[in-house]
């Protein structure tokens, strides 16, 4: 009998030792496991629903250690994971009824189990809104529990670094958006340091209500300008005062919807689809509507931007007609 009970006591603290290579958050690196998150397509985040606006965080485990390390993963992650959010009031957001739902049920839940040799990563998507009630735009601080045993057993977890979400307001209502100053304001009108989205939902508003000087604001005229090569080869070889000239009457020219006469259309409506960037180059697709006389014609541009001195400015588009409605 004190034989069995050796052999039990033996097979009891090897489980535990396993158990241990990704138990304790504090102890994660000298037990060798290790999960981290970053964002999977950085881009601007709004609020709204998981389908229309996803925020996909990509999520990594990591053996650091000399040793294999073994850990279950659930084909539903959501028992496998735990996003953990707070706003800057330090108030923790509540999690979404679908996650509390499915915890709540009684169902099988099937997974697989991982090895890890040294030095390997296991890595995943998920979307944020999948398990985080976000509802309005804030400042919001991020981070995930992983649960190698599943959420069964959330005693045993690691705990990811923290990531810094932005949402910003939907630009679904981007026609009332109030524009730097009122129109015949005397005040000196100074670009803002604002993201890609919002420079060109300005640059369109503006539009929409003639406001010149606002139009102009964020639109790299000399950039608009070589966009004739016509234009461009005889910019790049004139002098500098005659350069000046040939800005202001390009200038001139789109006011008086002479020329590039689809950067100065008037939609009646407009609504921003998708905005992508890096540190200095993006693009932002906006679905606009122009009103005729029985019908209203669809377009999507695309606006090029590009980012100097952190200002973000439009400097190329495009365009593609979508038909009637």
């Amino acid at each position: 009998m004190n034989i069995k009970r050796f052999l039990l006591a033996v097979i009891s603290f090897s489980c535990v030792l396993s158990f241990a290579q990704v138990a304790g958050t504090d102890k994660a690196e000298d037990s060798g496991a290790d999960v981290s998150i970053k964002f999977y397509d950085r881009t601007i985040y709004y609020p709204g629903s998981p389908e229309e606006n996803p925020v996909y965080v990509y999520i990594t485990v990591s053996n650091r250690g000399n040793s294999t390390l073994r850990f279950k993963i659930a084909d539903d992650k959501m028992f496998s994971v735990d996003f953990i959010g707070f706003n800057v009031k330090k108030r923790q957001l509540a999690s979404t009824q679908s996650l509390v739902r499915k915890r709540t049920t009684n169902q099988t839940v099937y997974f697989r189990e991982i090895s890890l040799e040294p030095g390997e990563e296991y890595s995943f998507r998920e979307n944020l809104k999948d398990y985080l009630e976000i509802k309005d735009p804030s400042i919001y601080y991020v981070e995930l529990k992983f649960y190698p045993e599943l959420y069964r057993n959330k005693s045993v977890s690691l705990t990811s670094n923290r990531l810094s979400l932005e949402i910003r307001p939907s630009p679904s209502a981007a026609s009332s958006t109030a524009l730097p100053v009122e129109a015949n304001s005397a005040v000196v009108l100074q670009p803002e340091d604002i993201g890609p989205d919002r420079v060109v939902e300005q640059t369109i508003v503006a539009r929409q209500k003639s406001l010149w000087d606002q139009f102009f604001l964020y639109i790299d005229l000399e950039e608009m300008l070589k966009r004739d090569p016509s234009r461009g080869r005889k910019y790049n070889l004139a002098g500098a005062d005659e350069r000046a000239d040939m800005l202001r009457s390009f200038k001139a020219e789109l006011m008086l919807q002479r020329i590039d006469y689809d950067i100065v259309a008037i939609p009646a409506k407009f609504k921003i689809e998708t905005t992508s960037y890096s540190q200095t180059e993006g693009s932002v697709k906006v679905l606009e509507w122009f009103k005729n006389d029985n019908f209203m014609e669809r377009k999507r541009y695309t606006y090029y931007v590009r980012q100097r001195d952190g200002i973000w400015q439009i400097y190329d588009y495009t365009v593609d007609n979508l038909g009637t409605e």
